[in-house]
């Protein structure tokens, strides 16, 4: 395998993705513009920051590394923010990646991850969710990593291109060294809120409806520990490199579900702090359950989930978030 190029290679899923390219002695080339990403978060020895709409950066970095395979997790991610401004997720999501694509692929590049979402499904009937389910989005951010997906399967066919699209559902978690985790600005996802709580930066955690037709009430989601989920990139790296796969769309997840309440206890077992809750209304457009159905990729690349108990997941969120209370912004002990 020559270089891979990593794109949004600075953020969450992006540097930790990276960091286990590293581990297993695979080139690897990030090239992030650090509008949601962390300079700070890229242990490669190759980082380029730009823009993947840049045509010439891109074709630079293509021809000068030899670039044979491209993981795509360049994005923006805020479903509440892709519904105020939905122009701007389709320009940044879509039509730059459109433009990415046809880029990279007149260079020579046939190789293609992409980091999709379980957002394609929208409001998911279906109990655990399977990839031939109903795809519906409800925001513009799911239609638009959903409208990439159908792109690359017409020009993948017309271009002989070797792709697999990952639909993955909660990542959470943070490197097992405790090196690199989870900055968002600002913070959406529940884990980081609920521990941001515990380090007594939010006076409570909010509970967005404790009266849905679950055990306790609560919202019940599929966590998958964000190590387990940069595998399964890596895993469609190899089995695109080897010439197994040609298109391909999985699901990631581990199967079962955490409530929102499942969270916090854990949370509070584990950090041994006060974690005040507070309930508040219903959001629109949150499903009771969303467990994901990763039979698929299970079967067919060997994938299988090693850090993704709830234990794990929280422990080391926990770690990340004690020694990075403010984030990458200042590293200290609480």
């Amino acid at each position: 395998m020559k270089s891979v190029l990593v794109t949004g290679g600075a953020g969450y899923i992006g540097s930790h993705t990276v960091l286990e390219l590293q581990k297993q002695n695979i080139p690897v080339v990030v090239l992030d513009n650090l509008s949601t990403g962390h300079r700070e978060a890229v242990q490669a020895p190759h980082f380029y920051e730009g823009d993947i709409a840049d045509h010439q950066l891109v074709k630079d970095i293509v021809q000068k590394h030899r670039i044979n395979a491209v993981i795509h997790f360049a994005a923006k991610s805020l479903v509440s923010e892709s519904v105020q401004k939905p122009e701007l997720y389709f320009r940044e999501n879509t039509m730059k990646s459109c433009s990415f694509f046809e880029n990279i692929i007149r260079e020579g590049v046939r190789n293609i991850v992409f980091s999709s979402t379980a957002a394609v499904y929208g409001s998911a009937h279906h109990k655990p969710i399977k990839e031939t389910d109903f795809l519906q989005p409800v925001n513009p951010y799911g239609e638009s990593k959903l409208m990439l997906e159908k792109y690359l399967q017409w020009v993948g066919s017309v271009h002989d291109v070797k792709w697999t699209a990952l639909r993955y559902f909660n990542a959470a978690g943070a490197s097992l060294e405790g090196t690199i985790g989870e900055d968002h600005q600002p913070e959406s996802h529940l884990i980081p809120l609920v521990l941001q709580t515990a380090l007594g930066q939010r006076e409570n955690i909010s509970i967005y409806g404790d009266d849905y037709p679950t055990l306790d009430g609560t919202c019940i989601r599929d966590y998958i520990h964000v190590v387990d989920l940069a595998h399964a990139h890596i895993l469609a790296l190899h089995s695109i490199d080897e010439g197994s796969l040609k298109q391909n769309i999985y699901n990631v997840g581990t199967g079962f579900g955490h409530s929102v309440i499942d969270i916090i206890d854990t949370a509070r077992r584990i950090t041994k702090r006060g974690i005040t809750r507070k309930i508040d209304g219903r959001r629109e457009g949150d499903p009771p359950v969303l467990v994901a159905d990763s039979h698929n990729l299970k079967k067919e690349l060997g994938w299988k989930p090693q850090y993704s108990d709830l234990q794990t997941i929280i422990q080391s969120a926990w770690r990340w978030h004690l020694a990075h209370p403010n984030g990458y912004e200042k590293k200290q002990f609480v």
